[in-house]
């Protein structure tokens, strides 16, 4: 069985932990070894949404497995898997130079291609469950593989089966591969205003996906750090969902607040415009705080831990209650 292994290069809040076992998966055919399946798992992805404790007393499976390729094609769509490994960012813009749009306004989030359906990755007007078409997992429990189409998947805001069910928790699954549908019939998506803007400024009238591609990570490049540089987790907190009675008086009382009506009727609020208003664009607490160019990303200043993390984060949430009456959930889990 593995050793110990140090985690601190594989999560972007470069947190130090220490994982009790560690085996690195690069096959599916890994996954069917007897030894894994009564023993306590955590699967690990690229370390984006995760806040990992100094000392992780389970076994991480740190998923690697490579591969990505047209499996097939009709009238209306291409048919793209790619392995639960690969590198998020990078698969999509290999598909794009295949001459395969769909997935550009999900460029430069950073992760796995075998995370992204567990949350439902999603930015800029795009879920990764809108073009999701399979999923296939083994179940560690049931010793076998299974696959999962887009309709029983689940797909709400970042949330899916697999959060429901509490598998990205327990580790009871692990994704293998996924499978996206490709749309033949492409259309430029430029519902959010910040991208057509950006192409605007391009003096782009008729954007290619690579051109929404590129716009995209402009924009990301300007409002987000580079994990690389400085140690975060992307966007800390999900964007509140309230009745529409609350979102009307919140309103009526912040006209400026962003508000986007969402088809059961409720309203999403912009959880960064609450986090700034609050006072906390740019504060720090300790070595770790939100950023001064997106108040809804929380950074490592240095030298953080997961209790740092938990601090910052509890302090942000009383302040944007006490003043909005609205609370916040955190995107990442917490191992």
């Amino acid at each position: 069985m593995p050793s110990p292994t140090a985690l601190l290069t594989c999560n972007t809040l470069a947190l130090p932990a220490m994982a009790e076992r560690y085996l690195k998966i690069t096959a599916p055919e890994q996954l069917a070894d007897p030894g894994l399946r009564d023993t306590a798992r955590f699967v690990l992805g690229g370390g984006s949404n995760v806040v990992l404790s100094p000392e992780i007393d389970r076994l991480v499976l740190h998923m690697a497995i490579p591969g990505r390729a047209l499996i097939g094609e009709d009238e209306a769509a291409w048919y793209v898997a790619a392995g639960a490994g690969e590198n998020w960012h990078d698969f999509v813009q290999w598909t794009l130079a295949q001459g395969w749009p769909g997935l550009e306004n999900l460029s430069l989030i950073p992760g796995t291609v075998g995370a992204a359906p567990v949350q439902n990755i999603g930015a800029y007007g795009l879920e990764v469950g809108d073009c999701l078409h399979d999923v296939t997992a083994w179940d560690f429990e049931k010793q076998a593989f299974f696959t999962v189409d887009r309709q029983a998947a689940r797909f709400a805001y970042r949330d899916s089966l697999f959060k429901q069910s509490g598998w990205h928790l327990d580790g009871r699954v692990a994704i293998t591969r996924v499978v996206f549908r490709l749309p033949k019939a492409w259309q430029a998506n430029l519902r959010y205003a910040d991208v057509a803007q950006e192409l605007a400024q391009r003096e782009i009238t008729v954007p290619s996906a690579q051109d929404v591609a590129q716009a995209v990570i402009a924009i990301r490049q300007r409002k987000l750090p580079d994990p690389a540089q400085v140690p975060n987790a992307g966007s800390f907190f999900h964007n509140p969902i309230v009745p529409p009675e609350q979102a009307a008086r919140l309103k009526a009382d912040h006209p400026t607040l962003p508000c986007y009506p969402q088809p059961d009727g409720r309203v999403k609020l912009a959880a960064g415009w609450l986090i700034e208003q609050a006072g906390w664009k740019g504060r720090d607490l300790g070595p770790v705080g939100m950023y001064e160019k997106q108040a809804l990303v929380l950074v490592n200043r240095g030298g953080a831990t997961a209790a740092d993390v938990r601090r910052t984060m509890a302090a942000v949430q009383a302040d944007v209650r006490a003043r909005f009456a609205v609370d916040l959930t955190p995107e990442p889990i917490f191992i």
